[in-house]
């Protein structure tokens, strides 16, 4: 009974908190007169990640490598085909240039970046497959790279934009809502994600399935609030923002500081994983040019949604 109390109260405070990350953010956006998107990249795209920051740490931790590389994995492809294919579904989302030509390719690169790196053996140890120490670092090198970009484009839209921020938008406020919206984030999903396994661990579910599905899509949950909170606010910046930052951070940072804490073995079963992620950044680049262009309309997402349906049944069928 506790289980499905958790996953009701785990999902209202997931989608107040989500309402009030997107309002705050939007607010921190004018009085900083930077965009939406440069806010959603960063402060909603990190604080919605939060959860695979923990879940990943205590995993590397606890020698739990699957779970730790399988909530990786499984959050880019859940961002991608399923939050931003269940967002255009509700209303098409405009994607901004700079995103089309510079955000997603960095986010493909980020999955080609894994492939390569997890099967580097003459790199690593011969006898190892996987993360090490020395892939970590790498991962860590580009997010701080990707950092600077970010804080190139502030500066400069900063130094376009005329006058001063709004002042009629409190700094004080909007920091408010960012964080009290990221705190119930977390704990919403905090509780979902504990009602999900307790569930899996019923059906006697595998570690790597465990960590690809039910703790993938568990910490995405704040992902999918945010996104389809900011849809219905006509804010398709921070929902793409949010989707694309989040799949840059989960790569760079997180799974480069699960592996610098612990080497993190790599299964030939993931490779699969890997390339679905790599193929969802892959066809979401197609989609700007397909269609309405630089657009994810409501066609492209249904076919995104359908996408991860299939992908959740090869997963079942592997075990």
């Amino acid at each position: 009974m506790l289980v499905y109390v958790l996953l009701i109260l785990g999902f209202g405070l997931l989608f107040k908190g989500a309402d009030c990350l997107v309002e705050g953010a939007s607010s921190l956006a004018k009085r900083l007169r930077v965009s939406d998107l440069i806010v959603g990249l960063t402060v909603v795209a990190f604080g919605t990640s939060t959860p695979e920051l923990f879940v990943n740490i205590f995993a590397s931790l606890n020698g739990k490598s699957e779970i730790a590389i399988g909530n990786i994995l499984g959050s880019n492809i859940v961002n991608v085909l399923l939050i931003l294919g269940i967002a255009s579904i509700i209303f098409p989302l405009r994607v901004t240039r700079n995103t089309v030509w510079r955000e997603i390719p960095l986010s493909l690169l980020a999955g080609v970046l894994v492939w390569v790196l997890a099967n580097d053996y003459y790199a690593d140890q011969l006898d190892f497959s996987g993360m090490s120490r020395l892939d970590g670092l790498i991962l860590i090198f580009f997010f701080i790279l990707f950092m600077y970009y970010i804080l190139n484009i502030a500066k400069k839209e900063r130094q376009e934009s005329q006058g001063v921020g709004d002042k009629q938008v409190s700094l004080g406020r909007s920091l408010a809502l960012v964080l009290s919206g990221l705190l119930a984030l977390i704990l919403g999903g905090k509780w979902v994600l504990e009602g999900a396994v307790q569930l899996a661990v019923r059906f006697k579910a595998s570690e790597s399935l465990v960590g690809l599905t039910i703790v993938a899509i568990g910490t995405s949950l704040p992902e999918l609030a945010t996104s389809v909170v900011a849809v219905f606010k006509k804010n398709a910046d921070i929902a793409v923002g949010n989707v694309v930052g989040s799949n840059i951070f989960n790569v760079f940072f997180i799974l480069g500081v699960s592996a610098v804490i612990k080497p993190l073995p790599f299964r030939q079963s993931n490779n699969m994983d890997v390339g679905v992620a790599i193929l969802a950044s892959g066809i979401l680049f197609i989609f700007m040019f397909t269609g309405k262009k630089r657009f994810i309309d409501r066609g492209e997402g249904i076919l995104l949604v359908l996408s991860y349906v299939v992908y959740l049944v090869l997963l079942m069928i592997r075990g």
